[in-house]
């Protein structure tokens, strides 16, 4: 029991660390890029008020590194929702159509399951049942779900800015879905962040259209739309 107590603690105090202290080297694999390293730094400016570092892993993901690396010096990711976003769980955008169905003109990217462990901040490749049908979409863990390991490709994780992540608006889709207005790669030297812009008000010299008196109405109740709860979909 002693040992068993000692080893969770041990794997706790593990992923409690930043994720600059939880680099695992492998024998026969290139070893991972420094988290100072801006060729694989990738900077998401999002509409929830900040900017999102994220550390790319060329060493265990370089196909879906690159893809990212790609799209985002194409401007595919300024925008875009996230479209799909579930308490606890996570928050996942990348989708042109911005319903889950969508992804870049190139081709799918074969699968890269990895060590990498679906940890709060871990950034991993969206996909259909095909394995090998990740593409353009990704997402952000909220909390841990280590079930997904090895099924899907985690290619980054969140230095810092992860308060900008919490804040992303919730739903499937959500109502009012918060955006990545800029994505950048931090060696082609991004602009500060600047915050989403605010549609202007009506102007204040056009006169308002007068009331018009309305005949008093008894409103039914809406009706309340009831759903049973799902199951996350990986």
């Amino acid at each position: 029991m002693r040992l068993f107590a000692f080893l969770f603690a041990l794997v706790a105090s593990l992923l409690a660390l930043p994720a600059s202290a939880q680099i695992i080297d492998v024998p026969g694999r290139a070893p991972p890029p420094a988290t100072t390293d801006v060729r694989n730094l990738w900077i998401l400016d999002l509409s929830t008020g900040g900017r999102v570092t994220i550390w790319l892993r060329p060493d265990v993901a370089p196909l879906m590194v690159s893809r990212i690396k790609t799209l985002t010096r194409q401007k595919f990711y300024d925008g875009l929702p996230f479209h799909r976003v579930i308490e606890g769980f996570m928050a996942q955008g990348g989708d042109p159509k911005g319903d889950g169905t969508g992804g870049s003109t190139l081709p799918d990217v074969a699968k890269e399951f990895n060590y990498l462990p679906h940890v709060r901040g871990a950034v991993a490749a969206a996909r259909a049942a095909d394995e090998n049908s990740a593409n353009s979409q990704f997402y952000i863990m909220l909390a841990p779900r280590l079930a997904l390991d090895k099924k899907y490709t985690v290619f980054g994780r969140v230095l810092d800015g992860m308060q900008y992540v919490d804040a992303i608006e919730r739903g499937e889709p959500p109502a009012n879905p918060s955006r990545v207005l800029h994505a950048y790669m931090a060696s082609d030297n991004p602009p500060p962040y600047q915050a989403a812009p605010v549609a202007p008000l009506p102007s204040a010299d056009v006169a308002p259209l007068p009331a018009t008196p309305r005949p008093a109405t008894t409103r039914a109740a809406p009706a309340r739309r009831t759903t049973a709860p799902t199951a996350p979909r990986n």
